[in-house]
């Protein structure tokens, strides 16, 4: 892991990617396994295009999105499928993060990184937010 921002300074985009690599190694084996072999990429921003293609105006609105098939569609007949890839958005998920106040930037990543992940095994935005609702 790189070392801590000096006080004062932003966490930079490496520092993300070392909270989320953190983050994802982490996770219970069994979920990292079913994950596979999903790349994890952290920018400032999404890009124009992303913004566009979802109908997102503020690029503060956006902390994290996963690109891909995901899993339950996957078949091995046809073309090759593109890599899955998970984004998280520095600038962001820092403003979150600033906003909130109640919960460590760990933290932050760490949800963000699961919730697209939760993408990733094809699961909605509905689904996802109900597991995160169940207790312990």
């Amino acid at each position: 892991m790189s070392e801590p921002p000096a006080v004062g300074m932003a966490p930079s985009l490496d520092d993300l990617a070392a909270l989320a690599r953190a983050a994802f190694l982490a996770l219970p084996e069994a979920f990292r396994e079913i994950a596979g072999e999903v790349i994890l990429r952290v920018d400032d921003f999404p890009s124009d295009e992303v913004l566009d293609e979802l109908g997102i105006e503020d690029p503060f609105g956006l902390t994290g999105l996963y690109q891909g098939v995901h899993i339950g569609h996957r078949s091995d007949f046809g073309p090759a499928a593109q890599p899955s890839m998970v984004f998280l958005y520095r600038r962001p998920i820092l403003d979150e993060w600033a906003e909130h106040g109640q919960v460590t930037l760990e933290e932050l990543v760490a949800h963000v990184l699961v919730h697209e992940i939760g993408h990733h095994m094809g699961l909605s935005d509905a689904q996802i937010a109900a597991i995160e609702a169940k207790p312990g």
